[in-house]
């Protein structure tokens, strides 16, 4: 009978090999699932979309100048809030990549 750490490897080996393929079967859907999404999310605007960004622009610079900005529900503003938060973490995180680093650039 063998000692050591070769004794118990072929057993290993086996319980690696089915939580390797427990974890491709609980990946495979999620993985599908966020693929589906991230096709959608991430594409560039198409050039229909353009202009209602640009609508949604002026109405959002024609509530600021009309004070209704005040009339906002709690809800909508943490949900405003919440997205512009998003934009600027994004926003930080490009940042972050294109200068290979935290802190500074190197210049």
């Amino acid at each position: 009978m063998p000692r050591g750490a070769a004794a118990g490897a072929p057993e290993q080996v086996a319980t690696l090999t089915e939580d390797a393929a427990t974890a491709v079967a609980y990946s495979k859907p999620r993985l599908a699932t966020f693929w589906y999404y991230a096709k959608v999310e991430l594409a560039p605007p198409t050039p229909a979309e353009i202009p209602r960004a640009i609508d949604s622009m002026k109405a959002l610079i024609r509530g600021f100048q009309t004070g209704r900005l005040a009339q906002l529900t709690v809800r909508e503003a943490v949900r405003n809030g919440l997205v512009a938060t998003e934009v600027l973490m994004w926003f930080y995180i490009g940042e972050i990549i294109g200068k290979r680093g935290i802190i500074g650039y190197s210049v």
